[in-house]
């Protein structure tokens, strides 16, 4: 768990959007599989939950550091705002397949995140999310493997509603 947060640090950055500047998470507190965890960047406090995968396939790929996160960011006017975020960059133009229950979407790529298609889905996602018991990923990395992720959603409704007041 100790490098689990430390990672986290490092993400900030990566959840800042357009900030050169890392920025230190503090953790809120811990809801089953979901982190919760606030940071400050330049356009106001950040706050979000955070979960990594129970299941990686294929087993025999080192997948690095996987994350799923759904993030608040009052000061942007962002409500819960699914991402997801991998340690290898996905196939160019490619999408993600995120699946909770009998519920798919799309995600797309850019680098090593992806984030949905349809923005206002987001509710739709993080509602799936709510109510389900586990969310599986697909995606393509860049050197052409399928790689699949399976979350448990365990925490995550206790998760989501301690930021729900995120200023």
């Amino acid at each position: 768990m100790r490098g689990l947060i430390s990672t986290v640090s490092i993400l900030c950055m990566v959840l800042a959007s357009g900030s050169a500047v890392a920025q230190t998470a503090t953790k809120i507190g811990q809801s089953n599989a979901w982190g919760t965890y606030s940071y400050q960047s330049e356009r106001g406090k950040v706050c979000y939950v955070l979960s990594v995968p129970t299941a990686k396939q294929p087993s025999n790929l080192d997948h690095g550091d996987i994350f799923f996160f759904v993030s608040q960011k009052p000061g942007q006017n962002i409500a819960y705002e699914p991402q997801f975020i991998a340690a290898y960059n996905f196939r160019e133009a490619s999408k993600v397949s995120v699946t909770v229950g009998d519920r798919s979407f799309s995600m797309f790529t850019r680098g090593n995140s992806a984030w949905l298609e349809n923005a206002a889905e987001e509710p739709q996602l993080v509602a799936s999310m709510k109510a389900g018991a586990t969310m599986r990923i697909q995606a393509t990395s860049g050197r052409g493997n399928p790689t699949s992720y399976e979350f448990s959603l365990r925490g995550i409704t206790a998760a989501l509603d301690s930021i729900s007041n995120c200023r």
